[in-house]
């Protein structure tokens, strides 16, 4: 069972997470140096749920966090996608992205940052996307710039201080997307 294609890119294919993805995408959320700037620590028995709560998402709001399969290989390298996160009491479509350790530095998260950015506000014709990342996280904060996204203010989430990184609509339009 093949979970459904959302967005291509050159390199990239995302798509829906599947349960038989748990064991590969168990290398990277239960990976400590690839999650060290997440709240929580992951297990494997936490992967089943993080896979079913996209599943849950997927049904429930027409999106989540996305597979990403490199199309050389058909290897899962990580996921990104839109999910709504709690910032200040307000529900706020996040871009987020988790990527295998051994695959940093090839612009994978860049590359499927942007085609989410690009499908949150055309598809899912959203009129802001934010990513809330910890300060001290410089490689995400890198993608949240080359994503277009500036600093927009400084929250508490999960009881640690984020950024919260912004794009409008507005700022995104150009001619060549539009």
């Amino acid at each position: 069972m093949s979970g459904r294609i959302i967005l291509e890119t050159s390199r990239l294919t995302l798509r829906e997470f599947r349960p038989e993805d748990a064991d590969a995408f168990a290398r990277i959320i239960c990976d400590a140096e690839t999650m060290r700037f997440y709240p929580l620590p992951f297990h494997r028995k936490d992967v089943d749920q993080w896979i079913g709560r996209n599943l849950r998402r997927y049904k429930q709001n027409g999106h989540g966090l996305w597979a990403i399969e490199l199309k050389s290989t058909g290897e899962l390298i990580g996921d990104c996608g839109i999910t709504f996160q709690q910032v200040d009491g307000e529900a706020l479509p996040e871009i987020g992205y988790h990527l295998r350790r051994d695959q940093w530095g090839n612009g994978y998260a860049t590359e499927a940052a942007q085609a989410c950015r690009d499908y949150g506000f055309t598809r899912l014709q959203k009129d802001a996307l934010i990513s809330l990342i910890r300060p001290e996280n410089v490689p995400s904060c890198r993608v949240a710039l080359r994503n277009g996204m500036t600093i927009w203010k400084e929250t508490t989430h999960a009881g640690l201080r984020h950024g919260v990184y912004r794009i409008t609509r507005a700022e995104w339009a150009a001619p060549d997307h539009e």
